[in-house]
């Protein structure tokens, strides 16, 4: 019994589900774990980017194709799809801007384990997930002040908050793959990832609670939004890509870096941003981007 509780504790899937029903349920307290919101996510990032193997990287030929085609993806034709219809839906600015965020925010981590389980192109994932984090500290700067120019918010602030989070965090985990480091920090990597995710759900959701009972077409619209721009898109870019004859193994990478952002850092980013109400986006899209990820790793299994 012990075992299987354990097992049931320690499965990512459970972790996420957990924390939006805590969030729910006693998301009052969530207040008290606002502050310690950016240590959790700066470690969660730097625990998650000791996955990148640069060593890898030079396996891969013509490597500005990959990072660029992760840039491209995901945030060109994502933000393509998902700003106009956020601007179309919401009601408020906060929610509108709550979205800018997510489309300004870097790729999911989690796009390169998942390229190994579904049998994508690792080497390619790793690559494309390094060139759109790397991106991002100029992108996400731009897009926020390029769609929320009324809220007068430092280009300066944004970038050294880039830098804090994506470049401070990947040279740390350089250092934290060092064989006698590593040796310690492999066995409990995915579960500070896992927990350290988990924070900023419940944080998220906690804050904006109300919304869960007393809103549900506002949910609606949200979910709507989040759905089109990750299975929708993805659907219909693997669809395009096909006929253009790209390889399956870099298709299936490529259908995830279209569509999977870092739930974690947008929620913390639209919080400090924007206030509690912008960061109602990240949280639906963590539940969102949990099913396409199940969605994905089905769909392999039927195809084989």
């Amino acid at each position: 019994m012990i075992r299987i509780l354990k097992q049931i504790l320690l499965n990512r899937n459970t972790i996420l589900v957990f924390a939006v029903i805590a969030g729910i349920t006693v998301g009052d307290k969530a207040v008290f774990f606002k502050d310690f919101t950016f240590p959790a996510l700066a470690i969660t990032m730097t625990f998650a980017m000791t996955g990148m193997r640069m060593s890898q990287v030079k396996e891969l030929k013509g490597i500005h194709k990959p990072m660029l085609m992760g840039i491209l993806l995901n945030y060109g034709l994502f933000s393509l799809v998902l700003l106009p219809l956020a601007y179309w839906l919401m009601p408020t600015p906060e929610l509108f801007y709550g979205f800018v965020v997510i489309a300004a925010a870097p790729p999911g981590v989690a796009i390169i384990p998942f390229s190994y389980i579904l049998k994508g192109d690792v080497v390619y994932s790793i690559v494309g997930v390094v060139g759109a984090f790397l991106g991002s500290i100029l992108v996400a700067p731009l897009l926020v002040n390029l769609f929320a120019a009324s809220k007068d918010i430092s280009s300066w602030h944004l970038f050294t908050m880039m830098v804090q989070l994506v470049i401070v965090p990947l040279m740390i985990s350089r250092l934290l793959l060092w064989k006698p480091l590593f040796k310690y920090v492999e066995p409990i990597r995915g579960k500070v990832v896992d927990w350290g995710f988990a924070v900023m759900i419940f944080v998220a959701v906690g804050i904006n609670r109300e919304v869960f009972f007393t809103e549900p077409t506002l949910l609606l619209r949200v979910s709507v939004i989040l759905f089109v721009s990750t299975f929708i898109l993805g659907h219909i870019y693997t669809k395009i890509a096909e006929k253009a004859s790209v390889p399956s193994s870099i298709i299936t990478t490529q259908s995830m870096l279209v569509a999977i952002k870092s739930s974690g850092f947008s929620v913390f980013t639209a919080i400090t941003l924007f206030g509690k109400e912008a960061a109602i986006p990240s949280a639906v899209m963590a539940v969102v981007v949990l099913l396409y990820l199940i969605y994905l790793s089905l769909k392999r299994k039927v195809i084989g």
